[in-house]
């Protein structure tokens, strides 16, 4: 039996439909064209009332955004732990911006990027004039899907060349990078994911790193993986993975910016 909407559940799901589709700039009759739903059921739907769509149709308005819709439990913990997350990632990418800065880089973050799925953000752009190399960076404080982390990057590495050439940047090579929180959860993950991860990213931190350092250096492979830990005092800021043979254990002072959310220190 299909899942109808209506009631409260139907204005939450209404609301986020207009508000998508408004910052799309779609009408409609351009979604309707786009999920295969009826315009008069879309109108229906985002004004609150009973539509007659069930979850299937309400699926493939989100799919035709570029987005999906998902059950979430809202409790003050969670959102706690959410904003702790954000604001981790948020500390990783102003460190690696930095870090690239003093290096003698251009940076730019949360670079917007379109596509047939819809908009999405780079996490850092890093782009270098006498070389004429960009960096396509992709952050990440934990690992759920590592496929999926491959499938996003592989995405920004194809809409890259577009954005830096909206800000003059004239790239004649790109290299995707993938920089992960030196944290025990992660290296954990990293382990269980040894081959693909070692297969995927072939650029090692030692190699990048004198890249950055010095881009007339030997270049990186297209893509590379290093770890970074933003309450590192040290010069060296990118680390060696797991996958690299490293034996150490990651630095307790990243599982202390987890717990706690990134304390001021770290930025």
């Amino acid at each position: 039996m299909s899942t109808r909407f209506d009631g409260s559940l139907a204005a939450t799901v209404g609301r986020l439909v207009a508000e998508a589709r408004r910052e799309l700039g779609f009408t409609q009759r351009e979604l309707s064209r786009r999920a295969t739903v009826s315009q008069s059921a879309i109108s229906r739907l985002e004004r609150g009332l009973r539509s007659g769509l069930d979850l299937g149709d309400v699926e493939r308005l989100g799919a035709a955004m570029g987005g999906r819709f998902r059950m979430e439990l809202r409790a003050p913990f969670l959102a706690d732990r959410a904003r702790q997350r954000d604001r981790v990632h948020a500390r990783c990418i102003g460190y690696a911006a930095r870090q690239l800065h003093r290096r003698g880089w251009q940076v730019a973050s949360e670079v917007e990027i379109g596509g047939a799925a819809g908009p999405g953000w780079i996490d850092l752009l890093a782009w270098h004039l006498g070389s004429r190399v960009l960096l396509v960076i992709e952050v990440k404080t934990e690992i759920a899907d590592f496929g999926g982390v491959q499938r996003t990057l592989a995405w920004y590495e194809r809409r890259a060349g577009d954005a830096a050439r909206r800000r003059g940047w004239m790239p004649v090579r790109a290299i995707g990078v993938l920089l992960l929180l030196d944290s025990r959860a992660v290296a954990d993950r990293l382990r269980d994911n040894r081959g693909i991860a070692a297969m995927s990213f072939p650029g090692r931190a030692s190699v990048l790193s004198g890249f950055i350092d010095d881009p007339r250096s030997a270049v990186p492979p297209p893509r590379s993986l290093a770890m970074i830990d933003p309450l590192s005092r040290r010069s060296a800021w990118l680390r060696p993975a797991s996958i690299d043979g490293a034996a150490r254990r990651p630095p307790s002072s990243t599982t202390r910016m987890l717990r706690v959310g990134c304390p001021a220190e770290c930025g």
